[in-house]
């Protein structure tokens, strides 16, 4: 099928944690045999910050943030089998959505795929106007990041026809261990840009752990946090581009992950970032949420913190060993049962059971 996806970025993680989630689902479902189109818009620096170059396996249309040019990609839409906007665009996501379900063929598969489903049902709560509310009835179904049960159940109560979570998922390809480099020699790595809905969260699991521990070293990556003040056994990195997850997980002693707000509250919402560590053999430290059994078990692939003491607990007891030990056995579970080439099969399965669905439909109604 031909696929038109409308999303943030496919070439660059800057500002944009989806990339790594929309290079390995659409590059497996390439495999498959989609002909897949992604369109971005020139925004937020990312094409001066690019960490891959346009791929073999899809079509990159990058467009001006004009509503001209958002006009022309919209009507090429109408050439697809299967049409997606992903949340978080970030420039004329409403525009895009109404114009993705005007412009779409009559046999399209219209689909709302949303990489924050948290924040964006916290916002269709508080305006009823919501456009993605308003668009609910015209989509045949919404994709999420995440989320598991109590995602599905809040889109299905505002009226969505089908809403299934595809979780993140591994690259054995892209992610991997590698020998350590000395520039992300530390005890504790975080990795995340700074967001406000996530800032609190690093202060607690990652700032208050780093000053409880004033002889142990500790490096944040990620943008925004150069003006923030810290710890002085705390290193500042900046933007690490995707090339380099796979030194920035494999060297330390340990990485932290810590959820934002709404992912931590609603659960079932691992990071693409938990599986790039566990992919690289990481000993991975991770705040508590619900749902974490389902893709690593707590200690024996994964450390559970509830709290910066529980992190700097867990940190001042890690031995080499034992971190060496829980990131083999985490490393193996992704491999086996979370990988980008299972979640491909996923959608690969839920655009074919809508084809079927259709095509029975229509010989019932003949």
């Amino acid at each position: 099928m031909k696929i038109a996806f409308y999303g943030s970025s496919l070439l660059s993680s800057y500002w944009n944690g989806a990339a790594t989630y929309y290079r390995g689902i659409l590059s497996e479902l390439a495999n498959r045999g989609h002909d897949i189109t992604f369109y971005e818009p020139d925004a937020f620096d990312r094409q001066q910050h690019r960490d891959i170059d346009p791929p073999e396996w899809a079509r990159v249309v990058v467009y001006p943030a004009t509503v001209e040019a958002l006009r022309n990609v919209m009507a090429e839409a109408a050439q697809a089998d299967v049409v997606v906007k992903a949340s978080g665009v970030g420039v004329f996501d409403d525009e895009l959505l109404e114009g993705l379900l005007k412009s779409a063929a009559p046999h399209a598969i219209r689909i709302f795929w949303d990489v924050d489903a948290a924040a964006t049902l916290d916002e269709m709560r508080a305006g009823p106007d919501h456009a993605v509310r308003r668009a609910l009835p015209d989509l045949d179904m919404v994709l999420t990041y995440g989320g598991g049960d109590p995602v599905i159940d809040a889109y299905r109560s505002f009226g969505a026809r089908t809403c299934i979570p595809v979780y993140n998922a591994l690259d054995p390809s892209s992610h991997f261990p590698v020998p350590p480099d000395p520039d992300f020699q530390c005890d504790l790595a975080f990795l995340g840009n700074r967001l406000p809905d996530r800032e609190s969260r690093v202060e607690e699991f990652f700032l208050r752990a780093a000053a409880m521990l004033p002889d142990r070293s500790f490096l944040i990556g990620g943008n925004g946090w150069e003006s923030k003040a810290m710890p002085a056994n705390v290193r500042h990195r900046g933007h690490v581009y995707t090339a380099q997850h796979n030194a920035f997980n494999s060297t330390p002693l340990a990485v932290l992950n810590v959820a934002r707000d709404s992912m931590a509250h609603i659960g079932f919402s691992p990071a693409t970032r938990v599986f790039e560590a566990a992919g690289a053999a990481a000993c991975l430290i991770t705040d508590a949420w619900e749902g974490i059994e389902m893709f690593l078990t707590p200690d024996e692939e994964v450390l559970v913190a509830r709290d910066g003491q529980d992190v700097a607990d867990h940190l001042a007891t890690l031995t080499p060993e034992r971190a060496r030990q829980i990131g083999q056995a985490a490393l193996e579970r992704v491999k086996t049962e979370h990988t980008y080439a299972l979640r491909g099969a996923q959608v690969d399965a839920i655009l074919s059971s809508h084809v079927a669905a259709a095509a029975a439909e229509r010989m019932e109604k003949a």
